[in-house]
């Protein structure tokens, strides 16, 4: 059974839990409403207190301040959700962007609602979102996979498992990981456009557009020349004419090679075609031809 419920965010009365969103770098991105229900709150729930008790006190706000973390949530949950329930105001923030898009926040709203307990989430700054805008991907979809895995076998059946999907790809990774992330998209994903952002909206901000290969390469002297800092959003574009054309050429070499070893086994060229147009996908007409081809041969 569906249950739904509304909430009117002009009332002031009553319990509720409230999500905001925070700037993932310059200050100017404060969302309004943000700052207005940080004001009003009877605390605020954060990350980390020293992080977000230097956004309050940049805007002249005094409030008092609970740390409440990935580690945290698990076991606080409840009772934050028993606090509002009981009428508590309590606005929830991470580090920066939004709580819940690859920070913690997401069982906090999961337990509230489960509760029954009001929710609002504000809208605001996100990397990823930020990100694809700003690497101009030709894709009207998106994929946001959160961080990149940090081992290469992971990695490879992640890409392995994305690379048909016409969308781009964005992921999260550390300055430290990059050149080594970039490498493992040139080994599976090595025709695709790929864009590193780092440090959107602050003072250094960098978008650099290329191959993944020419990526890792530029990143690889920054790294001997002094190290990459700075919060990175890589966005890889979808599936390419040249890809899809690199693709369809490497199918139908395969089938040229199925065919010729079904021929060599005295198969005949209606059941090798029947097998090529089944096991490679391709269509009855090519499935023919190549058969023809290898019985002939």
């Amino acid at each position: 059974m569906i249950a739904a419920k509304t909430y009117d965010s002009t009332r002031t009365q009553g319990g509720r839990l409230i999500i905001c969103p925070t700037p993932i770098g310059n200050l100017g991105d404060m969302p309004a409403r943000a700052l207005e229900a940080l004001r009003s709150a009877d605390v605020v729930c954060a990350e980390d207190t020293r992080v977000t008790g230097k956004l309050l006190a940049a805007f002249g706000i005094e409030k008092r301040l609970e740390r409440l973390d990935e580690g945290l949530i698990g076991a606080r949950a409840e009772g934050i959700t028993e606090r509002v329930l009981a009428g508590e105001v309590i606005a929830y923030c991470s580090d920066a962007g939004m709580p819940g898009v690859s920070d913690p926040g997401l069982r906090l709203v999961a337990a509230a609602r489960e509760a029954g307990a009001t929710v609002e989430v504000l809208p605001g700054p996100t990397a990823a979102a930020t990100a694809y805008v700003a690497s101009g991907s030709p894709n009207p979809c998106f994929y946001f996979g959160g961080f990149f895995p940090r081992k290469a076998g992971e990695q490879r059946v992640l890409l392995e498992s994305l690379k048909a999907l016409d969308a781009a790809l964005i992921f999260y990774e550390s300055p430290n990981r990059l050149v080594a992330a970039l490498r493992a998209i040139e080994e599976a994903l090595p025709l695709r456009t790929v864009t590193v952002c780092r440090e959107l909206t602050k003072l250094h901000e960098e978008v650099a557009r290329g191959s993944a290969a020419e990526l890792a390469a530029f990143f690889e002297e920054r790294v001997q020349a002094g190290g990459i800092k700075g919060e990175i959003v890589i966005v890889v574009d979808g599936p390419s004419a040249a890809e899809e054309a690199a693709g369809k050429a490497d199918s139908a070499a395969s089938a040229a090679d199925l065919a010729a070893k079904l021929a060599a086994e005295g198969l005949r060229t209606k059941d090798i075609a029947k097998r090529l147009a089944v096991e490679c996908g391709i269509s009855r007409n090519e499935a023919y031809d190549l058969a023809m081809a290898a019985t002939k041969g």
